[in-house]
């Protein structure tokens, strides 16, 4: 979104004001679509006469507006406004509601859905072409996984897609991947009407300003998009309030051409979904080991000297570059295509870009090193952890409990000094920070584990530093005014663990406390979402 400023000065006052400028302050002054001022009561006095608005907070919690690093805008719209599976009990259930959504759509539209996920059901088995050509009433169907790496089609649908039945990924009757699941999405993004595309986008940037979400990363591609989607949602996002939208292409770069028509898309980035592998609960995550439950490794897409080039040819055209890597395999390839890729330009250009890699469950100690040195950014789903991990998930049972205990080491990845944003890869899991900063925090593994304080961050400021900007996600004079008011419980300052020095959470340390986030504890409700001095969103009735 595009900022604008007015010159015009809002003083909030009478709450907590979560800034590192001063962390004992209850106001904050905005101009434009500046912090202009951050302090106490005291000196708020002399202030109000010249504000041209004045807000009482009543004792509400003030932080910077949070960044969704990953989202896939659209289809998370359609989840929220069409066909959504997520929770589905059983595989009946799961039909039912395929029947009721295709009763209910116009005739003649292509129907898509998302959010199925068999391992939790009895029988743990998808459904068959022939039981969803029923539900769907014989009509076009895409119904994407839970994890979007896979996906169950109609016979319908693949009579729109010549050839499906000859890719690779193409299966007779489960769910399809690879090439043939990706031209199938095709098809499916293909046929949705400009003006359900909108109303999905729409609905997505909607819900993410009610949570406090001032900026998304939209993770487009050829593979998982296309560039109408991604161009339509940019000009939604700037003609329109709500959450700024940072455009990222997975498209492979080879050229400074190719690198221009990234640019050209409205893309910072070449990078996002540019996938090196699949994922686990899908089985195509690559791995070094073969899964416990199937009897491979799953599926590399590019190879060190592809990610070598492709890291080069962006290095070269100042274009920030990144990759989808979730299996040791993959990540492993992806480090070793950034480290040739350094060999050949040198460390500190291949640093200056701040490249990226999404997910990045699964490092060996060497790749982590590596993210280290080059200074990549880990771009992480806290929720992945708390929908799959433990010994008795998904994760476990597709690795086995000891592989399975290393995924998502937030707290090496620190420890490391590696950067860290957060988001949720919504629709995969629900657009939802202060529940991603509570899995973080609580992560499944103990060892994993780190401080509020330190999610906080990689939820905020970090998806600002992710995207290249540092005058982001922290509330300090002179920052952009995206903020969001909070109604929380007390505010305590959290350690990850008893291994934290005590003087860090004791007030008289100066550290901002934060909202509680214990396990079962009710989460911060928002009562307001500012982008650019803009108010947002804005809790009814408050």
């Amino acid at each position: 979104m595009t900022e604008r400023t007015t010159g015009r000065t809002v003083l909030l006052r009478g709450g907590v004001v979560h800034s590192p400028a001063d962390p004992f302050a209850t106001a904050l002054a905005v101009t434009g679509d500046r912090v202009a001022w951050v302090g106490s009561e005291a000196a708020a006095d002399a202030l109000a006469p010249t504000a041209d608005e004045t807000v009482d907070l009543a004792g509400a919690l003030v932080t910077p507006a949070f960044t969704d690093a990953h989202v896939h805008t659209t289809a998370a719209g359609l989840a929220l406004t069409g066909l959504d599976l997520g929770g589905a009990p059983a595989l009946a259930a799961a039909l039912e509601r395929v029947r009721a959504h295709a009763a209910a759509s116009a005739p003649g539209a292509v129907l898509t859905g998302h959010g199925w996920d068999s391992t939790a059901w009895p029988g743990q088995r998808p459904p068959t072409r022939a039981e969803l050509d029923a539900a769907a009433e014989g009509r076009p169907l895409y119904l994407s996984r839970v994890d979007a790496h896979s996906a169950l089609v109609t016979t319908a649908l693949l009579d729109l897609v010549p050839g499906a039945r000859h890719l690779p990924g193409y299966d007779p009757e489960g769910p399809l991947t690879g090439d043939a699941h990706h031209a199938v999405r095709r098809a499916a993004d293909a046929a949705l009407a400009p003006a359900q595309r909108a109303d999905a986008q729409r609905a997505a940037r909607a819900r993410a300003a009610a949570l406090g979400i001032g900026t998304l990363h939209e993770c487009a591609g050829p593979d998982i998009s296309s560039e109408e989607d991604l161009a339509s949602l940019l000009a939604l996002a700037a003609d329109e309030p709500g959450p700024r939208v940072v455009g990222y292409w997975a498209g492979l770069v080879t050229s400074a051409k190719e690198a221009e028509a990234v640019r050209d898309l409205g893309a910072v980035g070449a990078a996002g979904d540019l996938f090196a592998d699949g994922s686990l609960g899908s089985h195509t995550a690559h791995l070094r080991e073969p899964y416990a439950d199937a009897p491979h490794t799953g599926t590399a897409h590019l190879g060190p000297e592809e990610i070598a080039a492709h890291v080069t040819a962006c290095t070269e055209a100042g274009l920030q570059a990144g990759f989808h890597a979730i299996g040791d395999a993959a990540v492993t390839a992806v480090t070793d295509g950034f480290l040739a890729a350094a060999e050949r330009l040198g460390t500190a250009r291949v640093r200056a870009l701040r490249h990226r890699v999404e997910h990045a469950e699964f490092l060996t100690d060497a790749a982590l090193a590596v993210f280290a040195d080059l200074a990549l950014t880990a771009s992480v789903q806290p929720a992945f952890d708390a929908a799959w991990g433990g010994p008795d998930g998904m994760y476990a049972r597709r690795l086995g409990p000891g592989r399975a205990a290393r995924l998502n080491p937030f707290a090496a990845l620190l420890r490391a000094g590696v950067p860290l944003a957060f988001g949720s890869d919504a629709p995969v899991t629900p657009l939802d920070p202060w529940g991603a900063l509570r899995a973080a925090a609580h992560h499944r593994t103990p060892a994993h584990r780190i401080a509020v304080r330190a999610a906080f961050t990689a939820h905020t400021r970090g998806g600002w530093r992710a995207a290249g900007r540092d005058d982001g996600g922290v509330l300090v004079p002179g920052a952009p005014a995206d903020y969001a008011v909070w109604r929380t419980g007390d505010l305590v300052v959290q350690a990850p663990d008893d291994r934290v020095a005590r003087w860090s959470t004791d007030p008289r340390s100066g550290t901002p406390g934060l909202p509680a986030l214990d396990p079962g504890s009710p989460l911060p409700v928002c009562l307001r979402t500012v982008v650019a001095g803009r108010t947002v969103y804005e809790r009814p009735n408050e």
